[in-house]
């Protein structure tokens, strides 16, 4: 109902943006999802989870005779490899549900050879005939009359696959094996210590607390700091290397050899050569401006200060996202198994008229092709259909990704319009933070899905749209890979390139607007409009406050990650003498190690998305503030005391 709900306020919001024409807006919700339904209708998850005999049963279904039997067995495997089963979408040989893969060698022959003097072989090779069939001693003049009820053969060199089938195996077991014993330590390696990487987690969400509310007194000194510092590395970074090249000595796994390499360190002199330029412009020409990047990052600090909750918003955006992913798979999975089970003869002679014909199984023995192509078949095929909602599943795919897209960035816009509002609430409060409103996330919360719905879904819309014609391209990028049509693969880059930019653009554009929507409550065209025209009076402020930004906070990411990362390096290498005693025994502590600092640099990540999204908000508060009002006493400035006094030493009025 939430779907319905919001499919049709943001209809509604596209088809009539600012004109406030009537819209049968009932409609809509029954309108829209109706391929959704017939997925639904269609779809079965089983012909998805299990595979397929030739009878058209499911292997391993439960409350079935196949209950027991969930692995898919091919009577002859070498059949598959024939060219003809890309055309017909079908392995021409009969598929049964067996318990388990071959285990030794045997054929038909040699088995009922052995039959006359014991029956044990027969015992076990009647798993690999059909049901109902019990007549060992059958003279079998040709294989492919016995095929019929048989597997003519068994091999020792099958193994069971991820998709519960028996194949051949061609380069043997001992890899399979080896991945799989590695796969069982690196387990045993999360049992025995997701504890201690549980605590490093943690460990990384309180850092990550601290870094952000210490920014306020530590953004300059470290901004600061970190440009000195690059300064110095250019005079410092003197190393004495080999005349030996790169090219030399080519792919080397051990990093140090690089760095004993003269052309190494001239790389990184060239590299921090670009860096210092730009940095000396910045101070040169920008020095102003970068003050006031810091007042405002300082600022930012103390609004997260005062509405912590902020911080954890991103669980709530989590939690969104993995509804939305469900819902992707769960209709995706139904639309893939939403056809019928066709049936098509498989013939023992290549001459059979009726070969790859459809038939029905129910009508087959009835019908005239067991006489005209003795030994024919009819077994299951595929899953498919011939009626119009079957041949249009390719539609409904790409519908269902537009959707999910749709969802996935409305999602995204719903928790920066959340956070602006809520910030925005700190920054034209007159009196910090007695004037703050109560619960000022929630209330931004409730306003963004009460009012703001529909500007939030057609801003996502925009921006799926984008994203799925980049999906489109990336398609036929796939598919014109092998042509020799260089015209065609030199337009379909320049599309590529167009369509990144336009959508790094529209994020830009539609962050930005989400903000003005959470100060003004106006639509998404003239918060467009109003955030596009602000930031083009102030676009050098933009920039030097959006790479500041950037700087600052990528640093933070890799001094979490990097600290809580040395420390479990020394915990988990026993280099902690205290806590010896307590570090479990590992098979690889790469394993929660770079789990530790993977999570650490997420955590830290969800951290600073919201830090950002606070100094974006109140960049455009602090820009409206400036045009809006002039500092007397009629029109007094609603910015606090320590931006005030950065705009009275620097005069920006």
């Amino acid at each position: 109902m939430i779907i319905q709900l919001f499919l049709s306020h943001t209809l509604h919001h596209l088809l009539f943006c600012q004109l406030y024409s009537p819209l049968p807006s009932f409609l809509l919700p029954f309108f829209l999802p109706t391929p959704l339904y017939l997925a639904w209708l269609h779809g079965d998850p089983r012909k998805v989870i299990y595979p397929t005999d030739s009878y058209g049963q499911f292997c391993g279904q439960k409350g079935t005779p196949n209950a027991k039997k969930p692995i898919l067995f091919f009577f002859n495997i070498l059949k598959c490899a024939s060219p003809a089963v890309l055309i017909n979408l079908q392995c021409p040989t009969t598929q049964m549900c067996v318990s388990k893969c071959p285990d030794r060698f045997a054929t038909y022959t040699d088995m009922q050879l052995q039959y006359q003097i014991t029956t044990a072989p027969w015992e076990y090779y009647k798993q690999f005939c059909k049901p109902g069939f019990n007549n060992p001693i059958k003279v079998c003049k040709t294989p492919p009359s016995e095929l019929r009820h048989c597997s003519y053969f068994v091999l020792l060199r099958h193994q069971q696959d991820i998709f519960n089938g028996c194949h051949l195996s061609v380069n043997g077991i001992t890899g399979l094996v080896d991945a799989k014993e590695v796969g069982i330590k690196i387990v045993e390696d999360y049992a025995s210590s997701w504890n201690w990487i549980l605590i490093g987690l943690v460990m990384a969400l309180v850092i990550s607390l601290i870094f952000i509310l210490l920014l306020r007194f530590t953004a300059g000194l470290l901004l600061w700091f970190t440009i000195i510092f690059v300064c110095v590395c250019i005079y410092t970074l003197q190393q004495p290397g080999a005349d030996v090249t790169i090219v030399d000595i080519g792919f080397q796994t051990d990093v140090t050899v690089y760095l004993q390499l003269s052309q190494t360190w001239l790389i990184f002199l060239i590299a921090l050569g670009t860096i210092e330029i730009s940095i000396l412009i910045i101070l040169v020409f920008l020095r102003r401006r970068v003050r006031t990047a810091i007042a405002l990052l300082r600022e930012g600090s103390m609004a997260i200060s005062y509405i912590m909750s902020t911080l954890f918003y991103p669980i709530v955006t989590f939690l969104l996202l993995a509804i939305c992913i469900s819902y992707f798979v769960v209709i995706s999975i139904f639309l893939a198994s939403s056809g019928h089970a066709i049936y098509k003869v498989i013939a023992a002679e290549p001459n059979c008229g009726y070969a790859n014909k459809t038939c029905i199984p129910e009508m087959f023995d009835r019908s005239n092709i067991s006489k005209v192509c003795p030994g024919a078949q009819c077994t299951f095929a595929f899953y498919g259909g011939e009626t119009p909602y079957h041949r249009y599943l390719f539609v409904l795919q790409l519908y269902n990704v537009l959707i999910f897209l749709w969802l996935v960035n409305f999602t995204i816009a719903l928790g920066q319009c959340t956070l602006a509002g809520a910030f925005a609430s700190y920054y034209w409060a007159r009196r910090k933070p007695q004037d703050i409103p109560p619960c000022p996330l929630f209330s931004s919360f409730s306003r963004a899905i009460r009012f703001h719905t529909g500007s939030l879904a057609f801003g996502s819309l925009i921006l799926a749209m984008v994203q799925m014609a980049q999906i489109i391209l990336e398609y036929l990028d796939s598919k014109l890979k092998g042509a020799n049509n260089i015209v065609a693969r030199f337009l379909l880059c320049c599309f590529k390139c167009c369509f990144w930019c336009l959508e790094r653009f529209i994020k830009f554009i539609n962050r930005n607007a989400y903000i003005m929507i959470a100060i003004y409550g106006k639509g998404f065209c003239p918060s467009a409009r109003d955030a596009f025209y602000l930031m083009m009076r102030n676009v050098v402020r933009v920039a030097v406050l959006d790479r500041v930004t950037d700087f600052l906070l990528f640093l933070g990411k890799m001094l979490i990650a990097g600290t809580v990362g040395v420390i479990a390096f020394f915990f988990f290498t026993h280099k902690i003498p205290i806590v010896q005693e307590e570090v479990p025994t590992l098979h690889y502590y790469l394993v929660p190690l770079l789990t530790v600092i993977a999570g650490s640099y997420l955590i830290a990540h969800g951290f600073f998305s919201v830090y950002t999204m606070c100094v974006d908000t109140l960049f455009l508060c602090f820009c409206e503030d400036l045009e809006r009002n002039d500092g007397s006493p009629e029109k007094p400035f609603l910015m606090s005391a320590g931006l005030h006094n950065i705009l009275r030493k620097t005069d920006y009025h």
